[in-house]
């Protein structure tokens, strides 16, 4: 009895492991962890932990919600509170007041912007510049190829010559022009050969550019050099076959009708390539884009008759 008094009933360890094993502390006394470890959630003066609903106090972390449950009210019991809350990811002054979050950009997934659009010429033409002889044998013999070729490179040298000496020998695919060229003096007959060379240049011109526009208004994205010059030469070198006839035989002869109704397809499909080719358009807008063009070559060079 005398031993169960003096506190035997209490603790029944032996001297020798008490002090190898320490008293446990009363909840809510406890000694603070050694440093490093994880820290005991706080508690209030009852022994639960104090009920925020759910929130961190103002300053850490902004008022969002902490992960996690950590902890009831005052009549839950104490194994329902979180022992190990887990702390709020991230900057935990973000969205206070007095600091801001800072934000990354992302770069473009993408690339740097150097991207093909339209109504801008590619970056890298599509081949190197061809000599004079090989674009027009070009467009005679490998008419595609050839226009996508030099799709980014002006022409104006062989288009601007071609088309003023086939403006010259045009004239005498008309009858009455050439009857009034052949028996007007050679003072008269020379410049009027030459106005007339000049007229088709700048008639080729103009042509050329409305077929550019109308590609533009279509979608297109090609430049209008290269059109307006290759315009030009398609003009005069699908006519030539029927000019060459037209001067001896006349242009009201049936053969060089014939001939010219056949190099007008030929050039209405020359056109079409040629657009599809430097606008990147589909064949029907191509074909629409040279309409007016083919449309005037008819009504001004058709036959020699009208």
């Amino acid at each position: 009895m005398a031993g169960f008094r003096i506190g035997r009933g209490r603790d029944n360890r032996t001297p020798q492991q008490a002090q190898q094993q320490p008293r446990q502390q009363p909840y809510g006394n406890q000694a603070p962890p050694p440093y490093g470890q994880q820290p005991w959630p706080p508690t209030g003066g009852n022994g639960a932990p104090p009920h925020n609903g759910g929130y961190n106090a103002p300053g850490h972390g902004g008022g969002y919600p902490a992960s996690g449950y950590n902890g009831g009210g005052a009549d839950e019991p104490e194994y329902f509170a979180d022992p190990y809350p887990q702390p709020h990811q991230g900057d935990p002054y973000a969205n206070s007041p007095g600091h801001t979050q800072a934000f990354s950009i992302n770069e473009d997934p993408y690339g740097d912007g150097n991207t093909y659009r339209a109504g801008q010429a590619p970056a890298q033409p599509a081949g190197p510049r061809l000599h004079w002889k090989q674009l027009l044998t070009g467009i005679v013999t490998r008419p595609g190829p050839t226009f996508w070729q030099m799709r980014d490179y002006p022409v104006w040298g062989p288009a601007l010559v071609v088309t003023f000496l086939y403006g010259l020998l045009a004239l005498f695919g008309f009858d009455q022009a050439r009857d009034d060229a052949i028996n007007a003096p050679v003072g008269t007959a020379i410049p009027y050969v030459i106005i007339t060379g000049v007229g088709f240049v700048i008639g080729g011109l103009v042509l050329g550019a409305v077929t550019h526009t109308l590609a533009r208004q279509l979608g297109g994205d090609g430049a209008w050099q290269p059109t307006v010059g290759l315009s030009m030469l398609i003009m005069s070198i699908t006519d030539a076959p029927r000019l060459i006839f037209a001067l001896f035989l006349g242009g009201e002869n049936s053969l060089v009708q014939i001939l010219g109704w056949i190099t007008w397809l030929a050039a209405a499909a020359l056109f079409t390539s040629m657009v599809s080719k430097s606008h990147d358009l589909p064949w029907p807008k191509a074909l629409g884009a040279s309409a007016i063009q083919l449309l005037a070559l008819v009504s001004i060079l058709k036959l020699g008759t009208i």
